[in-house]
C-alpha cells in the first residue's frame, strides 16, 4: 500500500523516571530530510535517531519534536571532600605560624571553601534512558505511518480514478481515427471530381495519398504505449513503500506519448481529447508529488 508524505504523528509515555512527548510532523520533500528538535541531554542519540527512521521512511520532509522530563527526586546529592578540607587546614595553619595571627577556623566556615562542599548529579543510567525513549519514538513512528497509510490509500484511489479517465479518453481517440481517415478519403474524391471533371478518376492515386494521411496522422503506438504505463501504474499503486519515484517516471512518459498524439492530431474532437489527457496527466503527476 502507498503512503502519502504527509502524516502526523504524536506519542506521549512516562515510564519509571523518564517522560517523554514525541511529535513527528511530514510533508512533500523530493528527498528524506529529517529534523530533530529534542533536549540536549538526548544528543548523544541523535545518529540512532536518524538512523532508525531512515530504515521506516525513504522520502519526505520530517520534522520531530522531542520533550522529555526527569522525575527523579534524588539524582542531586551533596559531596564531602576531605581530602581538599585538609589541604586548606594544613595551609591555614601554616599561614598562622608565619603571620602569627589567630587560628579561629569554624566547620561552618570550612565548609564555605570552594569545593569541600559540592552539589553532585549521579546521573542517569544511559541504557534505561535509551529503552524507554525508543519505547515512546516507536509509538510516535507508528502513529505517524498509520495516518500516512490512510492518506496514501485515498491518493491510490483518486490516481486510479483518473487514470480510468485517462483510458476513456484514448478510448475516444481510437474510435474516432478511423472515422477521420473515412471522412478524409470522402473529401479527397469529392475535391479531385471537381478538379478533373470529365477525367477519369485514378482510385491507386487517391488510396495512397489517404494512406500517406493515415499514417501521418496515426497515433497506434503512442496508444499502445499509453496503455502499458496506465497498466504498469495502476500495478505499482498496489506495491510495497518507496514507489513515489518509480511514479513519477512513469508519469513522465505518459505525459510524453500525450504530447506525440496532441501534435499529430488533426481533427476537433481528437485535439480536445489530447488536450484532456494531458490534463488529466498533469493532474496524475502533481498527486504523484504527494507519494513517498
Amino acid at each position: 500500500m502507498i503512503k502519502s508524505m504527509t502524516g502526523y504523528g504524536r506519542f506521549e509515555l512516562e515510564k519509571g523516571a523518564h517522560r517523554f512527548i514525541i511529535e513527528l510532523k511530514g510533508v512533500n520533500h523530493r528527498y528524506l530530510d529529517i529534523n530533530i528538535r529534542m533536549p540536549k541531554t538526548l544528543n548523544y542519540f541523535e545518529t540512532a535517531i536518524r538512523s532508525g527512521l531512515k530504515k521506516k521512511l525513504s522520502r519526505g520532509k520530517v520534522d520531530i519534536f522531542i520533550t522529555y522530563e526527569d522525575l527523579s527526586e534524588n539524582r542531586i546529592s551533596l559531596k564531602y571532600n576531605r581530602v581538599l578540607a585538609e589541604e586548606y587546614l594544613k595551609y591555614l595553619a601554616q599561614m598562622k605560624e608565619d603571620f602569627g595571627i589567630e587560628y579561629d577556623v569554624k566547620v561552618t566556615h570550612l565548609s564555605r571553601y570552594p569545593e569541600v562542599l559540592s552539589m553532585e548529579d549521579q546521573g542517569v543510567d544511559q541504557e534505561e534512558l535509551w529503552n524507554t525513549f525508543q519505547e515512546a519514538l516507536q509509538g510516535a513512528v507508528d502513529a505517524f505511518i498509520e495516518t500516512k497509510l490512510l492518506e496514501g490509500d485515498s491518493l491510490k484511489n483518486d490516481l486510479i480514478e483518473k487514470l480510468d479517465t485517462v483510458e476513456a479518453l484514448l478510448k475516444s481517440i481510437e474510435e474516432r481515427s478511423p472515422e477521420i481517415i473515412n471522412q478524409y478519403r470522402d473529401k479527397l474524391e469529392t475535391k479531385v471530381k471537381e478538379l478533373l471533371a470529365d477525367y477519369q478518376l485514378d482510385d491507386s492515386r487517391i488510396l495512397t495519398e489517404v494512406t500517406l494521411f493515415a499514417d501521418k496522422i496515426c497515433t497506434d503506438e503512442e496508444a499502445v504505449r499509453l496503455k502499458s504505463h496506465i497498466s504498469h501504474m495502476k500495478e505499482t499503486l498496489f506495491e510495497k513503500d518507496g514507489v513515489g519515484r518509480k511514479l513519477d517516471f512513469i508519469a513522465q512518459e505518459m505525459n510524453r506519448e500525450a504530447n506525440t498524439i496532441l501534435s499529430k492530431a488533426n481533427d476537433l474532437d481528437v485535439s480536445n481529447c489530447a488536450i484532456g489527457l494531458k490534463s488529466e496527466i498533469e493532474k496524475i503527476r502533481e498527486q504523484i508529488q504527494n507519494v513517498e
